[in-house]
């Protein structure tokens, strides 16, 4: 989704009467406490999974190549402390069609796609790119990843993006990845991130996008989006609109792991999968 952006000179000028003492990074902290609170706070932090039920889209080159009833089903993993830096720390099941007949599990060490022949272990590649999409989502970041060594986090300036006031922060990890997100000014609720991520095969890079709407209350003050959007070079690759959303349904390991007497299939040589 492009947005169209331009400065408004009395928006510049009220960050400088109002934050002419902060630095970038006091600007930038403020703004990401602001944004922790308006997302739950302590309760957002304290969220031990999640359920989303809904309909997932993916397309391709603009044009819809796949829908699906989806339910996401994702758990949080406890943070070491003191925080280490890129932690990995979720499993999520992504579970496909009313009676759930087909899904994909992703833990912290590896995947599988599952249906009713058995559990083929995805390719490296698309472990990979969920891996990163995880390591470099926001909602991600203000969950498990702040405070942790080499994490910078720095506001670029205030502005309006598809005209809506923001406040521009991009988080810096350990290792150079840079993800730059545009919260609400009013809500304070992120709306829009952008990071840069090198094809592994071509080397050329990519700019994603993920645009976050539609916030609710799913409990206890914790705000999710129920519409989740992300493009790559411009172009459309996955929605998410869901229908239900809850958290703390204390979902058991069974969620996450393979049944003893699955049967394992071979694993696949090539990739075609995006997430």
């Amino acid at each position: 989704m492009s947005g169209v952006s331009f400065r408004l000179p009395w928006l510049l000028l009220g960050s400088v009467v109002c934050f002419g003492a902060e630095t970038n990074q006091e600007r930038g902290k403020r703004v990401v406490d602001e944004a922790l609170a308006a997302l739950g706070g302590q309760n957002f932090l304290a969220m031990r999974d999640r359920v989303e039920t809904g309909r997932a889209y993916s397309f391709y080159r603009e044009e819809l190549s796949g829908l699906s009833i989806a339910t996401f089903y994702t758990r949080y993993l406890t943070r070491p402390e003191p925080p280490v830096p890129a932690f990995f720390g979720v499993r999520e099941r992504e579970a496909f069609g009313k009676k759930e007949d087909s899904s994909v599990l992703f833990t912290e060490n590896d995947a599988f796609e599952i249906t009713f022949r058995g559990a083929r272990p995805i390719p490296a590649d698309r472990y990979t790119r969920f891996r990163e999409s995880t390591l470099r989502d926001v909602l991600y970041i203000m969950r498990q990843r702040l405070g942790e060594p080499g994490m910078t986090i720095e506001s670029r300036h205030a502005d309006v993006i598809d005209n809506q006031p923001v406040e521009i922060v991009d988080f810096t990890d350990n290792d150079n990845r840079v993800v730059t997100v545009y919260f609400h000014t009013s809500t304070k609720l992120p709306l829009r991130q952008v990071t840069e991520r090198r094809d592994p095969k071509t080397h050329e890079r990519n700019e994603e996008v993920t645009v976050y709407s539609k916030y609710r209350d799913v409990g206890g003050g914790v705000m999710w989006p129920f519409a989740i959007q992300r493009e790559r070079n411009g172009e459309k690759v996955f929605s998410m609109f869901a229908e239900s959303v809850k958290i703390n349904r204390d979902l058991t390991d069974n969620m996450f792991t393979l049944p003893s007497n699955m049967k394992l299939l071979g694993r696949p040589k090539t990739s075609s999968g995006k997430k």
